[in-house]
């Protein structure tokens, strides 16, 4: 058995980032951008107008009177020049007339006619955003996984296109006699195919696009042949038949070079990598709750660094724990938790059943606490590592 450490490096190993593609902007959410997005132009392109107001010229003071010239909108540039006691009257996101060094804000005049006059209260603000306040020509955002803040800012960039990694295709496959489909009538031995549900949902959050085959019996020609209809993906998970029984084909598929198989964890021990023909593959254990812990430790890492994220590796965060817990063994423990609200951090508790058949259990998680290898007892109040699910 290797560490679980030892097993992400090794699976990372396999997962290289996916060539570039162009996608337009209004498809280009959760996408990971793979190269620098350089502004085609200044945010504002013009000093503009940040209030409804008017604009004039120096430093007026409570009292002083001006004549309207014109007016000024969004889109709608006054042509003209503002000259000693003139004002153009403004509204927000409008070019500043040429002349005007500041706008004066509605509620701060009284008008009659073409005239105004500043009351009393004005703030002494510009109230002018300069050119290129935001961003200039030129400034560049770098590779990232596109938030919709993201995609607002391109688009302001006046970029229609970006570079995105390609979407990772993971053919996913569960294997076993005893699994039927839901919606199936399974007999009295078999049971509902579930861990392929759950992993489709979180390698299409993650921003891959995941296949669901048809499941794969016990036997070396139909796995085979399932096995065969994923050419064209990116990735390979099988679910289940990883271990040791006289049942478990998928370590020994023809084409199959290892580069690991058992990691010293529950629940997950009987994981393998390696490649199939050339394609990277994971074999995720059947049992559901190993299948899905693993998913978040190793597949969805693997599916990040496809996609170019420099930091695929899961994210580990701090809690205080809320019970006391007896020292961990020999391999390290992803215990299915319960976070609650503390007053300087987080505090966790894990359940007290963690079979790691218990879908309900791990439904009701929202962390996976991380006992590592040989960590000694600890007591309530101590701070521990987890994973956010």
């Amino acid at each position: 058995m290797i560490s679980v450490e030892e097993a992400l490096v090794r699976c990372l190993a396999l997962a290289a980032p996916l060539p570039l593609e162009t996608v337009p902007l209004a498809q280009a959410a959760g996408r990971w951008m793979g190269v620098h997005a350089v502004a085609m132009r200044d945010q504002p392109p013009f000093p503009a107008s940040a209030m409804d107001g008017y604009a004039l010229r120096g430093d007026p003071a409570t009292g002083e009177s001006f004549i309207v010239i014109g007016e000024a909108g969004a889109g709608h540039a006054f042509q003209g020049t503002v000259g000693p006691g003139q004002a153009v009257r403004i509204f927000t996101g409008a070019p500043a007339p040429e002349g005007a060094t500041r706008v004066v804000i509605q509620e701060d005049v009284a008008r009659d006619g073409d005239r105004i006059t500043l009351t009393a209260g004005s703030d002494g603000s510009t109230n002018i955003r300069p050119l290129g306040q935001d961003f200039r020509r030129g400034d560049s955002l770098s590779p990232r996984r596109l938030r919709a803040n993201d995609l607002a800012l391109l688009a302001a960039m006046n970029i229609p296109t970006v570079q995105a990694t390609c979407r990772p295709v993971v053919a996913l496959i569960a294997t076993g006699d005893e699994l039927v489909m839901p919606g199936e009538d399974p007999r009295p031995d078999q049971i509902i195919a579930s861990n392929s549900f759950a992993l489709k949902a979180m390698v299409e959050a993650e921003g891959g696009e995941a296949r669901l085959l048809p499941i794969a019996r016990d036997n070396e020609a139909e796995l085979a042949t399932v096995l065969g209809l994923a050419e064209g993906a990116d990735l390979i998970v099988t679910i289940g038949g990883a271990s040791v029984g006289d049942h478990d084909l998928v370590g020994k598929a023809a084409g199959l070079e290892h580069s690991f198989w058992k990691i010293a964890m529950r629940p997950g021990k009987p994981l393998m990598a390696g490649r199939l023909d050339g394609m990277p593959m994971l074999g995720l254990p059947g049992n559901p709750v190993s299948a899905i812990v693993c998913g978040h430790l190793f597949l969805l890492p693997m599916v990040r660094a496809m996609l170019g994220d420099p930091s695929p590796a899961p994210q580990t965060r701090r809690a205080r724990l809320a019970v006391n817990l007896p020292a961990n063994g020999v391999r390290a423990h992803y215990m299915r938790a319960r976070l609650t609200q503390g007053e300087e951090m987080p505090e966790i508790a894990p359940f007290d059943r963690q079979d790691s058949a218990l879908l309900s259990i791990l439904g009701q998680a929202d962390a996976l606490l991380i006992r590592p290898v040989g960590d000694g007892p600890r007591g309530a109040g101590s701070t521990v590592d987890y994973l956010p699910l």
